[in-house]
């Protein structure tokens, strides 16, 4: 989450009043996050806590259906997330200071600035029902940050790439290669949420109360949604992979979905891609950091160490299961 667009006051009582909600006390952007303009959103009516969400560029309009629809489908197959509110006239997305524009429902919980072990077996847990959950979904949308788009990536941040990591041209350069080349194809696939880092997964005494932000949430393969989370969870502050950490989440995911041999053998090379699509758009972010926005570049050196791990390791035996 973040703060791109600027709402007015008066924009903004204009825009609350289609809905049933009451009126407005309070509205305080949230400065985290990379892609959308969010606001803490209290008003006097309804439930009276709600997150509105502006829609920035890198947010396709029309994507915007796929994304409002599946949490409204992922909510009513049990799965706990924000809804989107409904205006009086039935529709959940309108126009707010010049974008695309929603109100969800506030998601009770908190999210783990350091995930402990009992978190990254709740989200194990939690991920494979979503996958579950989201068969059948009607709508589809491609990855649009997977391995064909990452090349482009790339070449718009090549020039100055050694600039911030000596050597980090080429190395990329030979990722990309590698990716391209070996990428797996015909694994398992349905919705996957493409984003469940930590900040994005709320928790109440420990026990997973829900997801957010759904906005990178796409068709891909089930294993690649996995991968993500083993880097967003299971290293330590320090860069140490904690492979306890690994266990608990892929044991607590096999519970609910088994993992095919396929899907455990891809592993390792779907946890270094993840690692490199994560490099490309934060460096990307930091050499391309977007005018006045209330939002800090996050380090992509962080996903240097973390794809080199996954690059280096001899099997899926390293993040402490049975291959």
């Amino acid at each position: 989450m973040a703060v791109y667009t600027e709402v007015s006051d008066e924009e903004l009582e204009a825009f609350i009043a289609d809905y049933d909600i009451g009126e407005v006390i309070s509205c305080k952007g949230v400065a985290e996050g990379v892609e959308n303009s969010n606001y803490m959103l209290r008003t006097d009516g309804g439930d009276g806590a709600y997150f509105l969400t502006l829609y920035e560029k890198r947010v396709a309009a029309a994507d915007l259906p796929y994304f409002i629809g599946l949490m409204e489908y992922l909510a009513g197959r049990g799965i706990s997330c924000p809804l989107p509110v409904h205006a009086r006239d039935g529709k959940a997305l309108r126009t707010l200071a010049g974008r695309p524009a929603a109100i969800v429902t506030f998601l009770d919980g908190v999210s783990v600035r350091r995930p402990r072990p009992q978190h990254c077996a709740g989200l194990g847990d939690g991920l494979a029902r979503l996958h579950l959950a989201g068969g059948g979904f009607p709508l589809r949308r491609p990855n649009g940050l997977t391995v064909p788009h990452w090349r482009p990536l790339f070449m718009h941040c090549a020039s100055r790439a050694d600039n911030f990591a000596a050597g980090l041209r080429a190395e990329l350069e030979a990722e990309l290669t590698v990716m391209e080349n070996q990428w797996p194809a015909n694994l398992p696939s349905g919705v996957i949420h493409a984003d469940a880092f930590p900040d994005n997964v709320f928790f109440l005494h420990d026990r997973l109360s829900g997801f957010i932000d759904f906005y990178f949430a796409c068709d891909d393969m089930l294993a690649y949604d996995i991968a993500i989370c083993l880097n967003a969870w299971c290293f330590e502050a320090d860069g140490a992979f904690n492979v306890t950490k690994a266990r608990l989440m892929l044991t607590a995911y096999q519970a609910v979905r088994p993992l095919s041999a396929e899907e455990m053998a891809a592993l390792p090379l779907l946890a270094r891609g993840s690692a490199l699509r994560f490099l490309l758009t934060r460096l990307h972010d930091w050499l391309f950091p977007v005018d006045g926005a209330l939002v800090k570049p996050k380090d992509p050196l962080e996903y240097l160490h973390k794809l080199r791990f996954h690059r280096d390791i001899s099997g899926p035996g390293a993040y402490g299961i049975d291959a």
